[in-house]
């Protein structure tokens, strides 16, 4: 498999449909691509269906970092953190954004759309995009999180 950082793999449920085509046609304008794995509508769904299958791609490395939304983020988050290699952050500010990307090198953010507007998520998810890990003192803390059973 092939890592494809040029590609942005995003999912959500139905709580999160309206920000998920929110943010992909608005990042699309800044040349983003995306990969959807759903949901395709607001009919109510199960989370879980569409986050396993992006987590286990973040997982395997065919992509690099991702979007994950529901009504508080938690359920996708959970979900997603079900994978050795995923470290997926809540974020619902910028702050914690740039902070889960330079100290924690996530690689997934959960966005809780009932909880933000679509223009602070569309900031959270931006900057989330291009903030940089820090490495360097963080490495060790973030090497200690996975558990191999």
């Amino acid at each position: 498999m092939t890592i494809n950082s040029k590609i942005i793999p995003i999912a959500s449920d139905h709580a999160g449909y309206d920000l998920k085509e929110f943010l992909k046609e608005n990042l699309s304008k800044k040349g983003y691509k995306f990969k959807d794995y759903g949901t395709f509508s607001k009919d109510s769904c199960d989370y879980p269906d569409y986050i396993h299958p992006l987590s286990k791609d973040i997982n395997e490395g065919v992509y690099e970092i991702g979007l994950i939304m529901c009504g508080s983020g938690n359920g996708v988050q959970m979900t997603a953190n079900k994978y050795s290699k995923v470290r997926a952050a809540l974020c619902w500010k910028e702050e914690i954004a740039i902070l889960a990307r330079q100290h924690n090198n996530a690689n997934i953010c959960a966005l809780p759309a009932r909880f933000i507007t679509e223009e602070e998520g569309l900031k959270i998810a931006e900057t989330f995009l291009n903030t940089l890990y820090e490495g360097g003192r963080h490495q060790r803390r973030v090497e200690k999180i996975s558990i191999l059973l």
